[in-house]
């Protein structure tokens, strides 16, 4: 696991740009695995800005979003498609038929999960998987207790994830129970994958990375087990 430490968020977003433009100069056709939430709006924006000064293309790339609440169209304003689209895709040339997020209103929410892991299979797998952290130290919506053998399924999203997230709605009894993610076998499978940690409120979390034991109890533990993992903080530690 190398860790990178830099100064401010500000330099966190360039860093990881500068990886993701990277991947997508020396593999036009790479297939990437996003993430949504706070931490990665920079990132976004510096892949934005990168695209209209330098003109890098995304008309090959293909993308799969990590998770998405359940029970959210696609429209509504907190869906992960609807942050996606306001965030990155809008702005870029990527194709709509690339860009891949599962649909938390299919009717049979098994089968989707099911279709959502098969795409992933028939791309070739995820070259690069940017991931965020929670405080309890989930990645994507594996919550503590999550088998490090898992594929993309549903999760009861935990009282801390929820609140969490109630920022980003109205009351918390809008903020959906359930969610459909990636799961963490899927997550490991990646080639390479980044880490972005920010923030005094991630502090806890990213001390419980570096010094716990690897155990179903903080899920972001299992990268520990990864032989490319690249992690971006702007949390000043003893290393």
């Amino acid at each position: 696991m190398k860790i990178i430490n830099v100064g401010n968020y500000q330099e966190l977003s360039e860093r990881a740009a500068k990886i993701v433009i990277e991947t997508v100069q020396n593999k036009p056709n790479a297939v990437l695995g996003l993430a949504t939430g706070s931490t990665p709006i920079g990132l976004y924006n510096e892949l934005i800005d990168d695209h209209a000064k330098n003109g890098t293309s995304y008309r090959k790339i293909c993308t799969f979003n990590l998770d998405e609440y359940v029970g959210l169209e696609g429209s509504h304003p907190q869906s992960y498609l609807y942050f996606m689209r306001q965030h990155l895709f809008n702005h870029i040339d990527i194709s709509s038929e690339n860009t891949f997020i599962p649909n938390g209103k299919a009717e049979d929410m098994m089968k989707e999960c099911e279709r959502y892991e098969e795409l992933i299979k028939e791309k070739g797998g995820i070259d690069l998987q940017i991931l965020g952290i929670g405080q309890n130290g989930h990645i994507g919506f594996n919550e503590p207790g999550t088998s490090f053998s898992s594929r993309t399924h549903i999760i009861q999203l935990t009282e801390s994830t929820r609140k969490a997230n109630s920022r980003f709605f109205s009351s918390m009894d809008e903020v959906p129970t359930h969610a459909v993610t990636v799961g963490i076998q899927t997550i490991m499978e990646s080639r390479k994958i980044l880490l972005l940690v920010s923030g005094q409120a991630k502090m806890e979390a990213f001390k419980r990375l570096l010094s716990d034991e690897i155990d179903e109890s903080f899920p972001a533990s299992v990268l520990k087990l990864h032989n490319d993992v690249t992690v971006i903080t702007d949390i000043a530690f003893d290393n």
